[in-house]
């Protein structure tokens, strides 16, 4: 039974935080906490909810969206190196420098210093054909 003069109480951000906080550091059950609070448990279970949305939100914008790549020139080239090329381009492997993507069986080799606009109009294509 909860008692008092039957006007609605705010509560701050911060005091809503600290109760929700409250239930896993006392290991009390809901129920029990609010009862300290004076709260009903329905409102503390709607504090704690609102708190694990947001924190999947903030959980999800910190994923990375891309991986970074680093790609590093050779400073020469020597004799053995173009060789080892030669036999790649005579296997049809992808040469150092070339990125294969492939969407829905299309495969797409693009070359370094291939334009990064061409590249895009590229992909969105096949991505719409897909």
């Amino acid at each position: 039974m909860f008692t008092g003069a039957g006007r609605r109480r705010t509560w701050s951000a911060e005091d809503k935080a600290r109760v929700v906080a409250e239930i896993e550091a006392s290991g009390d059950s809901v129920s029990g906490v609010a009862r300290r609070h004076g709260l009903s448990p329905q409102q503390l279970f709607g504090w704690r909810r609102r708190v694990r949305e947001a924190q999947a939100v903030v959980s999800k914008d910190d994923e990375p969206r891309f991986v970074p790549a680093v790609v590093t020139a050779a400073l020469c080239e020597t004799a053995g190196s173009r060789q080892r090329k030669a036999r790649r381009q005579q296997r049809d492997e992808p040469l150092g420098g070339t990125i294969e993507v492939a969407i829905d069986g299309v495969t797409v080799r693009i070359g370094a210093g291939a334009p990064s606009d061409t590249i895009a109009a590229v992909l969105r294509a096949l991505k719409a054909g897909a």
